[in-house]
């Protein structure tokens, strides 16, 4: 089995998925709950085998991630971090090289300037260290909610819940926090997923919109929360 790549971070891998539960009858709320415990039940440490240890390694790498393939960004984020191990290092190794590093990820020049700016303000309003808020990661150049919230979620065990492409369409789909907007879905998810959940919910999401609830072609027939799912183009 591949190892698995969640925005370029890799894991070890992983525990085969539990049996379903047995079908229930809820109200929105309940059923919401009863959602991410199957989730959970099936996937019950989520972050096993991620590195977390080094928030700007994280922070750079998320950035790398947008509009990259998770393979891809990782290979690259090694090569750049072999070269770099901090805010300050990045600065000295510059722009124009950083790009000729990360270039295969695509949008090379773009996020080789905001990866130099975003350490030049790490250094200069957080003394070289990343934030532990998300809010705070917000005022960072190139680092948007998604970006920040991954990496407070994952460095810092911050309970909030990323919203990517996977986890906005289950989250539309199911429903789990409907919205047309990815700012209204995770402002819905925060608001609806019992705190209980929230540490693990963005892995839970993002795995079963990659792996099961796919754009086309989803696996409704062994998805473990597919009586739960009230998406009117369900093929079971």
């Amino acid at each position: 089995m591949a190892r698995d790549t969640l925005h370029g971070l890799r894991s070890s891998p992983r525990r085969a998925p539990a049996k379903p539960a047995r079908p229930i009858d809820a109200d929105a709320a309940e059923r919401i709950a009863a959602v991410m415990g199957r989730l959970s039940d099936a996937d019950p440490d989520p972050k096993a085998g991620f590195d977390d240890t080094d928030p700007f390694r994280l922070l750079v790498t998320v950035l790398l991630s947008a509009q990259s393939t998770g393979p891809t960004v990782a290979r690259i984020a090694e090569a750049l971090f072999s070269a770099v191990r901090d805010p300050a290092g990045m600065l000295e190794l510059g722009e124009a090289r950083i790009t000729e590093i990360i270039r295969p990820v695509g949008l090379g020049p773009s996020k080789a300037r905001n990866i130099v700016k975003l350490s030049a303000a790490l250094i200069s309003e957080f003394g070289g260290t990343v934030p532990r808020s998300a809010i705070e990661m917000r005022r960072l150049p190139g680092i948007g909610r998604k970006s920040a919230e991954v990496t407070a979620n994952f460095a810092f065990r911050e309970p909030v819940i990323a919203v990517d492409t996977h986890v906005f369409r289950v989250s539309n789909r199911i429903p789990l926090a409907p919205g047309a907007t990815v700012d209204a879905v995770a402002d819905g998810l925060a608001h609806r997923v019992p705190e209980r959940f929230k540490d693990g919910a963005h892995v839970w999401l993002f795995r079963h919109g990659r792996d099961t609830c796919t754009a086309r072609k989803p696996g409704c027939a062994r998805c473990l929360v597919s009586d739960l799912c009230t998406w009117s183009g369900k093929a079971i």
